[in-house]
């Protein structure tokens, strides 16, 4: 069987025991719109649960219900309307990866009152991803990308009735001792794989579990939730820790006995082989990303105060001061409760509404990217760097008209800095600019992390997210007011980089010299930066790099 084939089948059987066990949560399915999806998804009929799909702009109201304004106004009295989630069911969240971090918490809660959930992850890159508070409640974390139709043959079955099924303590430690041999720290994880071992056991019409069961409730729940293979926790042990043995053991009872019939050696090849050691690797630099981003709250979609408008957000209460706009239907839901009250008190109209009623509208805002180039244009070696820089900025010009970034362009030589193109999404404008990029003199790195600096900072006022790129061989002689002095140069540089870190833009440090550059290391540790060395890069893996840390 292939290891597609197999993905599929653990996929289905996913599905199976999560009909039979409530407490599993749901599944993570990644996996783009397709024939294999379909598939799966249609699957999703045979669950003896109702179904609600939860779209990306649900609103407070369609989730746990809110005020019917023509029922009350109508009535006289407060009517309030039904959300999806009054009762347990089945929810299906289409592209979860996008779910507001406010939608993420409250389908969260739910799912801790006994809802279950199919979140589909369609995320296009590394870091794009299910919100953790959501995936850690999910007990299965599925991956159908790259399957073709073919190795989706298998169907779904019948499902046995849900039965009782026990575990013992000699169960429970094995997961234990294998949760922590694959470094999975989250409890949750250790009780999903207790759950599924259970579901299983009652799919196969077994009253206990089985060492099978455990085998493949780990492979489905722990080895997805993996941070380490498990010869890295077997190589920590040592010999000295084990407890010293009697001459003479004692009997053991019953429980014991069970403990060593579990075969945790099988159990730790079974999940091994589902976790190659690159695919780790792959995990873990994910996830230094995926920190590195949160830390800075940069990247691509940053939420904040943005340039153009973006997702609708629940209305709040506030003054109709003329710089926000006034929500009229939420404005008239507020005020629809006091009319009664209000015209006792003689209301001069049917409606009344007063200041206390106003909701203002409210949204969720994405910025634009601004990629920065701080170049060095000097010495004998500016114009290879310089062919580089201006292909790469072209190579991302066009995708920029895709993902709306925005290109600037600082060059840095002889005594000072130029800004030669203020951020522009123009490729007209950026090629004739490039062609124009003089080369030759000095060294001022001071003065292009300078101007660099201020360029990234005009452009998240506007609303942008600024990332600031240096290409440099990192050889600064020439300090801040323009003196050839090789050891101010270098500390001018270094405070400009302090200023970069204190300002926390995102930045990276491309070092194009024919050898790194230890003090340019130390510049982009300072500036808390990604430091590249690329000393025979061309505009590709130039562009490549870029694009790695802005996408």
């Amino acid at each position: 069987m292939s290891e597609a084939s197999q993905r599929w089948q653990r996929a289905l059987l996913a599905l199976k025991l999560l009909a039979l066990e409530p407490r599993l949560g749901g599944v993570c399915l990644r996996a783009r719109a397709g024939p294999v999806r379909e598939r799966w998804m249609e699957t999703l009929a045979r669950l003896p649960v109702p179904q609600r799909k939860v779209p990306l702009n649900v609103g407070h109201e369609e989730l746990d219900g809110g005020l019917d304004l023509a029922a009350t106004l109508g009535a006289g009295r407060e009517v309030r309307t039904r959300g999806m989630l009054a009762e347990p069911c089945l929810l299906v969240v289409p592209m979860a990866e996008r779910l507001a971090p406010g939608l993420a918490a409250r389908l969260a809660q739910a799912l801790d009152t006994g809802h279950r959930m199919i979140a589909l992850d369609e995320g296009a890159g590394d870091d794009e991803g299910v919100s953790p508070t959501l995936s850690d409640r999910l007990a299965f974390l599925l991956d159908l990308d790259g399957m073709a139709c073919g190795d989706a043959l298998v169907g779904f079955g019948t499902l046995p009735e849900a039965a009782e099924v026990s575990s013992s303590e000699a169960d429970i430690a094995a997961i234990a001792q294998l949760a922590q041999s694959l470094g999975v720290a989250s409890t949750r994880a250790a009780l999903f794989c207790l759950w599924a071992a259970q579901a299983h056991a009652a799919l196969h019409r077994r009253r206990a579990v089985a060492p099978d069961d455990i085998e493949i409730a780990a492979i489905l729940t722990l080895a997805p939730r993996a941070t380490r293979l498990p010869e890295a926790a077997e190589n920590d042990q040592d010999d000295a820790h084990d407890p010293p043995q009697p001459d003479d053991p004692p009997e053991r009872d019953g429980a014991e006995g069970e403990a060593e019939a579990i075969p945790q050696d099988i159990l730790l090849e079974a999940v091994r082989a589902a976790l190659p050691a690159d695919i780790l690797t792959e995990l873990a630099r994910r996830r230094a990303r995926r920190g590195a981003r949160s830390a800075k709250g940069a990247g691509k979609g940053a939420k904040r105060a943005g340039n153009r408008r973006g997702r609708p957000l629940a209305p709040k209460p506030g003054p109709f001061d003329g710089r926000t706009r006034l929500d009229i239907v939420a404005t008239l839901r507020a005020a629809a409760p006091w009319q009664p009250l209000r015209r006792k008190q003689g209301a001069a109209h049917p409606i009344e509404i007063r200041r206390s009623d106003f909701r203002m509208k409210r949204f969720e805002e994405t910025s634009d990217t601004l990629l920065v180039f701080a170049v060095d244009a000097s010495g004998s070696a500016a114009l290879a760097r310089l062919a580089e820089a201006k292909g790469a900025i072209e190579l991302l010009l066009g995708e920029a008209y895709a993902r709306r970034d925005h290109v600037a362009l600082v060059s840095f030589r002889g005594t000072r800095a130029e800004v030669l193109l203020p951020p522009t999404r123009s490729l007209v404008q950026t090629k004739r600019r490039l062609g124009a990029l003089p080369g030759g003199g000095g060294t001022p790195l001071a003065a292009g992390l300078q101007a660099a600096t201020e360029l990234a900072l005009q452009g998240r006022a506007k609303g942008m997210t600024p990332t600031l790129i240096l290409l440099t061989d990192g050889r600064a002689n020439v300090a801040l007011d323009g003196e050839a002095d090789r050891l101010r140069a270098g500390q001018d540089a270094l405070r400009q980089a302090q200023a970069v870190q204190g300002h926390g833009l995102e930045a990276l440090v491309i070092d194009m010299g024919k050898r790194p550059e230890r003090s340019l290391r130390t510049l982009a540790e300072t500036m808390d930066a990604t430091y590249l060395p690329l000393p025979r890069a061309n505009a590709e893996r130039v562009s490549a790099a870029v694009s790695t840390l802005v996408t």
